[in-house]
């Protein structure tokens, strides 16, 4: 079992100047691009400027929320996520490392990636796992035909109880992707609505992953436009960029179609693997980590990083810092699982890592006093 603290290892000096130029570049980028008029031409008279709120920051909110955690049977787990350069947060998580009663060697995760708004995302946060245990088709004998089929009545009774709150409250505006892992003894079940995914690595290799929902994939295209929609721009009617969600009940609405063949469905991918002595660490994160990054990069990068970092917390800020200087502008949320087969220290990859260091300080120190010298 990791030990929390012990050994970490933090982000090299030279990525964290890495991130913060990017930052520098980003900002710049986000601050000459706004307004109404085009850059340097002041509008004509009598026209006001029509200055539209942006969805993104000068700077980004570089602030970590991090969590850690445990269950008996051995699985180690760390979430990390952070605001970035979206001007609010939207995501919400679940990490529920041990049901109880008979479940007491299950477990339960889930990112929610919620859109216009984060009330959706944190009332679906709230329910999900409660509405999947309500169907009582979870028990101790793991069947996992009736365990799949629990877990899509569980998201079409949140989506509908939803859609009771939000007309009660009046908040019908947004929705939430959704992607999570139920872990019994002998399964891994993966559910998926939406763009979030989920990966899994055995044997240091891409072993699954989900599939991502979207307008323009052929089978939810078609189901979207036979609904009434249509698919532009990649997004449903010009405006939404997933097929499949939690809320967004103004794409709900065609009638004589059950919820499952509407425009924005709330019935997941559910899939099955068996669990396997090999497997490594999964990875639940929103499209903040996914649209900078493959499943077969992350995997590489995270069992490296386990090779020489103990708290798992560090590898998940490791991983956000990387999205954020290969650019990615979105919230990120990202929660890592791994089995007891994870990859371990090894002296071996701690030495290379501080070669690496001082060889990468020396060409840095190197490179400014030659800076120096030209100046």
């Amino acid at each position: 079992m990791r030990t929390a603290r012990k050994g970490s290892v933090e982000m090299p000096a030279f990525v964290r100047q890495l991130v913060k130029e990017t930052e520098k570049r980003v900002s710049s980028f986000f601050k000459g691009g706004r307004g109404g008029a085009s850059d340097g031409e002041p509008p004509g008279e009598g026209e006001k400027e029509e200055v539209l709120p942006s969805p993104y920051l000068d700077k980004p909110v570089l602030d970590k929320l991090t969590e850690e955690g445990c269950a008996r049977w051995g699985l180690t787990y760390a979430l990390g996520s952070m605001q970035g350069w979206r001007a609010n947060m939207e995501d919400f998580h679940n990490c529920v490392p041990q049901l109880g009663g008979e479940l007491a060697e299950w477990s339960f995760f889930a990112v929610f990636d919620g859109h216009a708004g984060s009330t959706v995302a944190q009332y679906c946060s709230q329910h999900l796992l409660g509405h999947i245990l309500a169907t009582a088709g979870i028990g101790a004998e793991d069947h996992p035909e009736k365990v799949k089929g629990a877990i899509i009545e569980g998201f079409m009774q949140t989506d509908k109880h939803l859609h009771s709150a939000a007309r009660r409250e009046g908040w019908e505006r947004g929705g939430t992707t959704v992607v999570s892992t139920l872990i019994s003894p002998y399964y891994i079940y993966f559910a998926n609505c939406g763009d979030s995914r989920a990966m899994l690595c055995r044997s240091g290799q891409v072993c699954f992953s989900t599939e991502d929902h979207k307008p323009y994939s052929p089978l939810e295209k078609e189901r979207i436009e036979s609904a009434g929609g249509s698919v532009s721009l990649q997004r449903i009617n010009g405006s939404l960029a997933v097929s499949r969600a939690l809320g967004d009940f103004s794409y709900k609405g065609a009638e004589n179609r059950i919820p499952s063949q509407q425009m924005v469905s709330p019935e997941p991918e559910v899939c099955v693997v068996e669990r396997s002595p090999a497997d490594e660490f999964l990875v639940l994160a929103c499209d903040g980590v996914w649209d900078t990054i493959s499943n077969e990069e992350l995997c590489a990068f995270i069992h490296n990083r386990l090779q020489v970092c103990t708290d798992l917390r560090d590898v998940c800020a490791q991983v956000i810092d990387l999205c954020l200087y290969k650019g990615s502008l979105d919230n990120i949320s990202i929660i890592l699982l791994c089995f007891p087969g994870a990859p371990q220290l090894s002296a071996e990859a701690l030495h290379q890592e501080a070669e690496l260091e001082d060889l990468l300080e020396s060409k840095v120190h190197n490179f400014g006093s030659l800076m120096w010298d030209l100046i």
